[in-house]
């Protein structure tokens, strides 16, 4: 009885020690610890085990490190990215559900940095050219720039257009409700008044007081990136499906920046706040099409173009994930091939799943207005 128990016991005590130790001849390391951050991350115990295989074969000294190096879990779902296309399993629910994943605890890793968790406290460290929104009481909402930010004040171009000026008014004393959001943080509102008007370089600006009471109000939600593309726009019908492909070509445009649930574009000409558009573009040789609502437009009068800024109706996982491979730039095409030869031969390391395999993403329902 007790020699069946330990010829079972034994090989136990073999496979619990390789993963507390790690492969012979490498320094010890666990990986237990490695599984348990892979499940607080909210991996599968497939997926995991997917990562440990790259952190064996890129030989990495820290295997956990792709759990908090953003260089490592890059490189690692490129190399993801590039075997499935070589399967075959672009495609399939099983590993565009991986990759979602894996982009989530990618925006994750990128929301720790300094650069998004450090915010600011007084207007003096708004920065010159930044877009603000000021609300002056029984007049309206103007959007202007901030020219110059010294000790003293924030001088800003003096607002001009809609909503229009009753004669006589007069700027000097205004309070003033003023909004901005900074790059890269969050959105900040504070309270103000005008001190008084002048001017630079002949244009006509308002001295504006400062501040040490700014309110940071909702933080990034999405990570942007600022990259170029030819697209075309669209106006589309209330109930047409949002990703809908066109055939023919729309007006053109270039997206300036853009998000998994935002973007930026440059048209010519002039937009409405409110508007409801579609843009059709070509991501890593994929035509792809969203739609959302203009919620900002900046109109240049020199150049007779305006910059909008669009909110995207929620995106199908597969579009969702495109767009993710440009914003953290993890597309496999635009690397040497060299840095995945860790998945070179290994036949192990696929997305096959006899429940799974080939099944299509779902479009996303239809939705209107």
């Amino acid at each position: 009885m007790w020699f069946y128990l330990l010829l079972l016991f034994v090989p136990l005590l073999g496979v619990l020690a390789f993963f507390i130790a790690g492969p012979k001849g490498k320094n010890p390391y666990s990986w237990v610890q490695f599984y348990a951050k892979g499940k607080d991350a909210g991996f599968s115990l497939k997926e995991i085990d997917l990562l440990r295989k790259i952190s064996v074969r890129a030989e990495l000294e820290d295997p956990s490190s792709l759990f908090w190096s953003v260089k490592q879990l890059d490189l690692c779902i490129k190399a993801i990215i590039r075997k499935s296309r070589l399967t075959g399993e672009e495609k399939s629910l099983e590993t565009q559900d991986f990759l979602s994943k894996l982009y989530e605890y990618r925006k994750k890793i990128e929301f720790e940095q300094p650069k998004y968790k450090k915010g600011i406290n007084s207007s003096r460290f708004i920065a010159e050219g930044q877009r603000i929104r000021i609300l002056v009481d029984t007049i309206g909402l103007f959007e202007t720039t901030v020219l110059r930010n010294t000790d003293r004040f924030i001088s800003i171009a003096k607002p001009s257009g809609a909503p229009q000026l009753p004669p006589g008014f007069d700027w000097k004393g205004r309070r003033l409700a003023i909004y901005f959001w900074r790059a890269n943080d969050a959105g900040y509102v504070f309270d103000s008044f005008v001190l008084g008007e002048a001017s630079m370089r002949s244009d006509a600006i308002l001295q504006i007081a400062h501040s040490d009471s700014l309110f940071r109000t909702q933080k990034r939600r999405s990570v942007r990136t600022k990259k170029r593309f030819s697209a075309f726009l669209y106006l589309p019908e209330n109930d047409e499906y949002p990703e809908k492909v066109e055939s023919e070509p729309g007006m053109r445009c270039i997206i300036e920046d853009i998000s998994e649930d935002g973007c930026a574009l440059t048209i010519g000409g002039k937009a409405v706040v409110g508007l409801r558009v579609k843009l059709q573009l070509e991501i890593n040789g994929e035509t792809i099409a969203m739609s959302g609502v203009v919620k900002s437009s900046e109109y240049n009068e020199d150049a007779k173009r305006s910059l909008l800024h669009v909110e995207l109706i929620p995106l199908s996982l597969t579009a969702r994930n495109l767009i993710l491979s440009e914003v953290f730039s993890v597309n496999p095409d635009a690397e040497l091939e060299a840095a995945f030869s860790v998945f070179d031969n290994d036949e192990n390391m696929d997305f096959s799943n006899p429940d799974t395999s080939g099944n299509e993403i779902e479009p996303v329902p239809k939705t209107g207005g």
